[in-house]
């Protein structure tokens, strides 16, 4: 019988299903950082119990690490506590832990795949919603909420109920200046942030198997919010030469090539979209699926209290709107391949926007920019040049928005004070982000380039 790429790795990983019931499911790889795992250790120990599998795990720092100046460390009594319980759990029972100062610290979504502990045919999960970037290898990875990480500690396994399967096919190629990030949000604005709840999200078509990983990475990583379980890419030649040569990746990548929706297989869903006609992207509301072409107006039927939180008006277009900080950061486009980007269109200009944050995803990310000198084309452009971290994408770790300040965001989420208490979100990709910088307002990058 054929079988759907999700299929596959669902069936390969059941330990046990009873009638009626939600299935037993093995967890490949667990991947934990400071603000969801700490009260699961003391659960844990509560009960005398150890992790299962500490080589199946995964730890480090992310969430409320400051990306100032390393050397003034954690300042908030609360994020210090969470480190340190993070810390004793992972000494407790000896988990590999890329804790504050280790130059192998970053965003657990960018570091898993940097090292190659991500691959094809895995179930991975994490207490982060975003381990749905994980899907981009062909891997099964959802987040999971705190009780569920002491479940995976103590048993390397966990119930889940089976989705559904939806294919979202991508057909046509993309103009110049249009990104995976305009894909993504191209998507979610059509099927709305519901589209695909209950679902498990297989993206197809010409367009995304022509973008590179880290590409792939981004369009997965949004899966979520658009209320699917997780976002699938089948892994191919793309796929395993990004993987060759990473410290815990394989040599052999021919046991992940079967890792493809076979000829034939059914989806309960299908969603078609031309690739070749979508623009720029960008969010004029307070959660993801309120996203226009960066050319388009702001729709009339737009909810008043989101309108009034925006203070936007209907009718009226986002291009040139004044903005006072850009993000250009998180586990949605913290690469090297989405700084490069920016640095494209900020190259020997500078900046009007106020303040401008630019915040790799990891120490190996932030030095690959420094040795192609991208750290000094920002610099020179005006913009800030921060330590590894989350940053501002969920204003826990001391950098957010003041309230009714406008910001251009390569995040993930534009709710009401997801950057800081009431600050206003506009999503957008790389490039989008950097020629809003320049300008000091909303503006469409492929002028730039």
């Amino acid at each position: 019988m054929a079988k759907t790429l999700f299929e596959k790795i669902w069936d390969d990983h059941v330990v046990v299903q009873e009638p009626d019931c939600p299935a037993v499911l093995y967890i490949d790889l667990h991947l934990i950082h400071e603000v969801t795992s700490p009260q699961a250790f003391a659960g844990m120990r509560a009960r005398g119990l150890k992790v299962r599998r500490p080589d199946r795990t995964v730890a480090t720092v992310d969430h409320i690490i400051p990306t100032h100046d390393p050397k003034l460390g954690i300042t908030d009594p609360q994020a210090k506590n969470l480190v340190a319980e993070l810390t004793r759990g992972c000494e407790e029972n000896k988990i590999t832990f890329y804790g504050v100062g280790s130059h192998d610290q970053g965003i657990v979504h960018v570091i898993g795949p940097e090292k190659g502990y991500t691959q094809p045919g895995m179930t991975i999960v994490c207490g982060d919603s975003h381990t749905s970037t994980h899907g981009a290898f062909g891997a099964l990875a959802f987040g999971i909420g705190t009780s569920e990480v002491e479940m995976v500690l103590a048993t390397q396994t966990l119930l889940q109920k089976k989705p559904r399967t939806m294919e979202i096919r991508v057909d046509g190629t993309l103009k110049k200046g249009v990104t995976a990030k305009d894909i993504i949000l191209a998507v979610i604005a059509k099927i709305g942030t519901g589209g695909g709840t209950g679902h498990c999200i297989e993206y197809r078509g010409e367009a995304i198997r022509a973008l590179n990983m880290e590409e792939r990475m981004t369009i997965c990583n949004m899966s979520i919010e658009a209320g699917a379980r997780a976002g699938l890419i089948a892994p191919d030649q793309t796929t395993f030469d990004y993987l060759k040569g990473k410290p815990f990746a394989p040599k052999d990548f021919s046991k992940f090539k079967h890792f493809v929706s076979d000829e034939g297989a059914t989806f309960d869903s299908t969603v078609v979209i031309d690739g070749s006609a979508l623009e720029p992207y960008i969010t004029y509301g307070t959660h993801p699926g309120a996203g226009m072409p960066i050319t388009g107006v702001i729709p009339q039927n737009t909810p008043a209290k989101m309108l009034e939180y925006m203070g936007l008006e209907g009718g009226k277009p986002l291009l040139g709107h004044p903005i006072d900080v850009v993000f250009i950061g998180s586990c949605t486009n913290s690469r090297i391949t989405d700084l490069r980007a920016a640095a494209s269109v900020l190259k020997g200009r500078k900046v009007k926007a106020p303040r401008v944050l630019v915040v790799p995803g990891s120490h190996i990310v932030k030095d690959q920019a420094e040795a192609e000198g991208l750290h000094t084309i920002f610099k020179e452009a005006g913009c800030e040049w921060r330590e590894p971290g989350c940053s501002m994408c969920l204003a826990m770790n001391g950098d957010e928005l003041k309230p009714g300040q406008y910001c251009v965001s390569t995040s993930n989420r534009n709710f009401e004070g997801r950057q800081g208490k009431g600050g206003r979100t506009l999503l957008a990709s790389p490039l989008t982000a950097a020629a809003s910088a320049i300008e000091g307002k909303v503006a469409d990058a492929r002028r730039y380039l």
